[in-house]
């Protein structure tokens, strides 16, 4: 009677059910499983029926990985910077400052599009300064150095640079195609597991396959399925084709990886 007593108390303590965790936070329960799983996010109790609970220490740890998976980070790294920091605050600060960093650079972007249209509508001559203002993409050469080795940006470069007009054409058209895809299937009743969902992970595991760099792993495939949801720069490059289209083709991804498949 005890037991009960202490798990009924535990779970009042944790007043958030995985499906509204998932739904708020933008991610599937079988996310929410798996990091619970292998340790990253573990459930603050699990009531009857297996049904897992989080209380608010979890919520804050989850949107710590949220985050981290935004800048790239694979499960193993998130794990390794959470258990060796102590202090929350501190940490959620650091992310503000980045977060207020991205959100300057867009409004940064935002404003030369605005300002490419009001040129093109006025027939005024256009400017190097305003129409890239905030479109630098040397700036994520340290980023992409950071994630995926030293030689990372350059081999990328060298590999776009060495494709013939054709095969870049076919390269993006083919990302279009995918995009296109997953916002049908956002709209469809098709689930992440179904055909219709393997088939779109396993064209965007190809697809990411033919550019050089790391192996795919499943943590790595995984990863890159979170930035499509978390960082504004990937998500526009699917959610043109409808909305809901990043969240698809991550849901899908991480299907695959938890199969096994990749």
């Amino acid at each position: 009677m005890s037991d009960r007593t202490d798990n009924a108390s535990v779970a009042a303590k944790a007043p958030h059910g995985i499906s509204d965790v998932a739904r708020a936070a933008g991610v599937s329960s079988r996310t929410l499983r798996h990091y619970d799983a292998i340790g990253l996010l573990p459930a603050t109790a699990v009531g009857e029926g297996g049904l897992r609970r989080y209380d608010d220490s979890a919520l804050v740890r989850l949107q710590r990985i949220l985050l981290l998976r935004g800048l790239g980070l694979g499960l193993s790294e998130i794990a390794r910077v959470l258990d060796g920091e102590q202090d929350d605050v501190a940490a959620l600060r650091a992310h503000v400052t980045w977060l207020e960093q991205e959100r300057d650079r867009l409004a940064r972007q935002l404003a030369a599009v605005r300002t490419t249209i009001t040129r093109i509508e006025q027939g005024d001559d256009m400017t190097t300064q305003d129409t890239f203002d905030g479109f630098d993409q040397t700036r994520f050469r340290q980023e992409v150095e950071e994630r995926w080795g030293a030689d990372a940006w350059q081999r990328g470069q060298d590999w776009w640079s060495a494709n013939d007009p054709a095969a870049k054409a076919a390269f993006q058209a083919e990302q279009r195609a995918i995009a296109t895809d997953a916002a049908a299937l956002a709209v469809s009743d098709d689930t992440p597991t179904s055909a219709a969902g393997t088939a779109l992970a396993r064209r965007q595991l190809a697809w990411l396959a033919q550019a050089p760099g790391p192996a795919l792993t499943a943590d790595r495939f995984r990863t890159l399925a979170d930035m499509y949801v978390h960082d504004e720069r990937f998500t526009q490059a699917y959610e043109w084709a409808g909305p809901g289209a990043a969240r698809a083709l991550r849901d899908a991804m991480h299907a695959l990886a938890d199969a096994g498949a990749v």
